[in-house]
């Protein structure tokens, strides 16, 4: 029988063995899957490795003080975000075991370029995920409103964004009337995509519907825009029943919920002009119009005057040379007709007028009862059409071409189920009762 040596004897061969058969310093990637600072500034980390969002290894790790402050300083100058819980690094970290605490890594330095590289590479994969989906134009399908009177806000009350978005609409100076609701939403934060994912769906049930959906936030630190780029939030907007017009307000390149909108502006007050300049051009759409008519009008008014002059002048020169009790009767005559001439005229082109601004109205309202109404079947339609359920993620499955849901299965059933790209046959093995 072998002789047994005590617990702190076998801790020392283990930590003599890995001294000498491990290198001082290995450059190591992994995720922080947690990150605590300690009250003297020591950094204390769990190391993890994860596949398919399963973990399949762990280790601990710490960062002495005066190492973490020159890493801290050194990874958010270059990345612009601080260490956190998530991130995928690069470490250079020396191997230590310790008798009473066990195995753990030193971390002597931290390589911000790979961490760089990382999250340029998590957002590309969503992009190319995005456009195999169809889904970085499908947005901007949408024909933007004329004039967009009623509006739907995805932001938080407590944003200064949103608070300069509402005074520029309020305050134009043209005195346009802007209708408006806002849906509070979380702006930063691992709750913030699904919150404005919510608020979405709130907007698209909402009776009487809204012409356009707008999503503004203020500035902020570069880490704050990262929910703008899920996957989630970025499919939520592309499926939007409205065209959607971001205002995020950031200064670095654009976001991926940027890259699906209907539209895109750097700032909530971009977007207020934005929907201002809407109003405007329509109302000088309308001035113009209005302009052709008046002229046609007046025009139509000098034909006719001309056309009466030219008459009267016609019976002077008939009863020429007449006695002169005669002449000054026509005279009088023909100055009244004249007169009853132009105010008939003068009558009709206010008639017009009238009739010009009834019929003006009517049209407006005519029109945009049609577009609200319109807008309203398409919608209902595009959510009736199989292709649509099946490009949203939903699946049908069939029996010899029949609904499953019609029919009664059993064990050995052949069923053909349809994606939006593939066509899948499979066989029952077990059926259960819901």
């Amino acid at each position: 029988m072998q002789q047994a040596i005590t617990l702190f004897s076998l801790n020392t061969i283990i930590k003599d063995c890995l001294d000498k058969q491990l290198s001082p310093t290995y450059w190591v990637i992994a995720e922080i899957g947690e990150l605590r600072e300690a009250v003297r500034g020591h950094a204390y980390l769990d190391l993890v490795e994860k596949t398919d969002g399963e973990i399949r290894a762990k280790m601990r790790g710490n960062i002495w003080a005066y190492t973490y402050q020159a890493i801290k300083n050194k990874f958010q100058g270059t990345t612009g975000q601080p260490l956190k819980s998530g991130m995928n690094i690069l470490a250079l970290v020396n191997v230590q075991f310790h008798e009473l605490y066990g195995i753990s890594l030193v971390i002597k330095d931290i390589d911000p370029n790979f961490t760089l590289g990382e999250r340029a590479r998590k957002r590309q994969e969503v992009i190319d995920r995005l456009k195999s989906e169809s889904l970085i134009d499908l947005n901007r399908q949408f024909v933007l409103p004329a004039v967009s009177q009623k509006i739907a806000i995805i932001s938080s009350v407590r944003a200064a964004g949103y608070g300069d978005f509402i005074n520029q609409l309020d305050q134009n100076h043209h005195g346009y009337k802007v209708h408006y609701q806002l849906y509070q939403a979380a702006m930063q934060g691992k709750s913030a995509a699904a919150e404005i994912i919510a608020a979405i769906q709130q907007i698209e049930t909402a009776s009487p519907a809204f012409d356009l959906l707008v999503l503004i936030r203020g500035g902020g630190a570069q880490t704050d825009f990262d929910c703008f780029d899920e996957y989630e939030l970025a499919k939520a907007i592309a499926n939007a029943a409205l065209p959607v017009v971001t205002g995020i307000g950031h200064e670095r390149d654009e976001s991926i919920a940027d890259l699906v909108a209907h539209t895109q502006l750097k700032t909530p007050t971009a977007v207020a002009s934005f929907i201002l300049s809407g109003f405007r051009e329509f109302e000088e759409n309308l001035q113009h119009k209005l302009i052709s008519i008046e002229r046609f009008v007046q025009s139509r008014i000098k034909q006719e005057s001309e056309g009466i002059m030219d008459k009267t002048h016609l019976l002077k020169n008939l009863f020429q040379g007449k006695v002169n009790e005669k002449t000054l009767f026509l005279d009088r005559l023909s100055q009244q007709s004249m007169r009853a001439a132009l105010h008939k005229v003068e009558k009709d082109k206010i008639k017009v007028d009238n009739n010009q601004k009834y019929l003006h109205k009517a049209t407006q309202s005519c029109t945009i009862k049609a577009h609200d109404k319109l807008n309203q079947l398409e919608k209902n339609l595009n959510r009736l059409n199989p292709d649509y359920l099946l490009s949203r993620g939903y699946t049908k499955t069939e029996k010899d071409g029949m609904p499953i849901q019609f029919l009664s299965l059993q064990e050995g059933d052949e069923l053909v189920t349809f994606s939006q790209k593939r066509k899948i046959t499979s066989i029952i093995k077990k059926l259960e009762q819901k």
